[in-house]
């Protein structure tokens, strides 16, 4: 029998059972790509992550290889997932500094002690800016009525690695009774360039910046560091940050498993860059996974 450890992280907060969790397997070096998605849906977590250890001179210059997968797929890059195995990589080999070697590339991570715990953030790949949805048709596909979309924002894809359409509201009464029928909304969204929507608003009661819901095939997500990324880069574009400015989206509010995620982008001349998206962790279980 072969044994494989493992680490569950609850990302973007700093106290257990909150935040968004990821399963990360610390030493993935003989798993086949069939057993690493065999094990993402034994986990049944949105996301199990797998480190395949290299030498230090190649680690040094290309990153820690990472693997990320759902119980479905693997996927080239998502947000939580590269904070909380970053920061498992970090608190193993004692460093501040930590380069993930992704499917999208090397994607650092830089951590700061502080009196909450261990801070981590990330720079995500700079964002390219796709298509400006008609609000009427996603009003459609989602079931919002269009007059509770805000008019001012476009609802547009972005991609940091993985798109999402940001779709913002006006009130945060109509995200909190957010029930899209995803019936609707994926035959909708596959006839465009977003994988999923990222549902934002404004009106906080003075919580955060931003409130966040993303809803996807089987349930919600409460944390989602990638559309955290897009969205960053899509309040700098059209001037709902000013440019460095560090906001926190608070998204799973409505699950009990609050999250709190900081963004912030940089802006020169038209070009969106250097989208950074931070958060703190809590380690809440160790243990073994044996197989044949």
């Amino acid at each position: 029998m072969r044994k494989f450890p493992f680490v569950t992280i609850d990302v973007f907060t700093s106290r257990p059972l909150e935040g968004n969790p990821v399963a990360v397997f610390t030493d993935a070096r003989g798993l086949s790509d069939v057993e690493m998605q065999d094990i993402a849906r034994e986990t049944r977590l949105s996301e199990t992550t797998f480190i395949i250890p290299r030498d230090d001179a190649t680690e040094r210059t290309g990153g820690v290889t990472v693997r990320i997968f759902t119980i479905a797929e693997e996927l080239p890059f998502a947000g939580h997932p590269t904070l909380g195995t970053a920061y498992v990589i970090a608190n193993a080999r004692m460093t501040n500094q930590v380069a993930l070697d992704l499917k999208v590339g090397k994607i650092p991570v830089l951590f700061e002690a502080t009196p909450e715990g261990l801070f981590g953030k990330m720079t995500q790949r700079d964002p390219e800016f796709g298509q400006i949805h008609d609000a009427r048709e996603v009003a459609a596909a989602t079931g919002i009525g269009v007059d509770a979309i805000e008019p001012s924002l476009p609802i547009q894809t972005v991609s940091t690695g993985f798109a999402f359409a940001i779709v913002p509201l006006k009130s945060l009464n109509t995200l909190n009774q957010l029930r899209p029928d995803t019936d609707k909304i994926y035959p909708y969204l596959q006839r465009t360039d977003a994988a999923h929507f990222f549902f934002v608003t404004r009106d906080t009661g003075g919580q955060a910046g931003l409130r966040a819901r993303m809803m996807f095939y089987g349930g919600e997500d409460p944390a989602t560091g990638s559309a955290s990324g897009c969205t960053a880069a899509w309040m700098v574009r059209y001037g709902v940050a000013k440019p460095d400015e560090r906001v926190m989206i608070l998204q799973g509010v409505e699950m009990k498993r609050p999250s709190r995620i900081f963004v912030c982008a940089s802006l020169e001349g038209n070009r969106v860059h250097n989208v950074r998206v931070g958060g703190y962790c809590a380690e809440v279980i160790r243990g073994e996974l044996t197989i044949p």
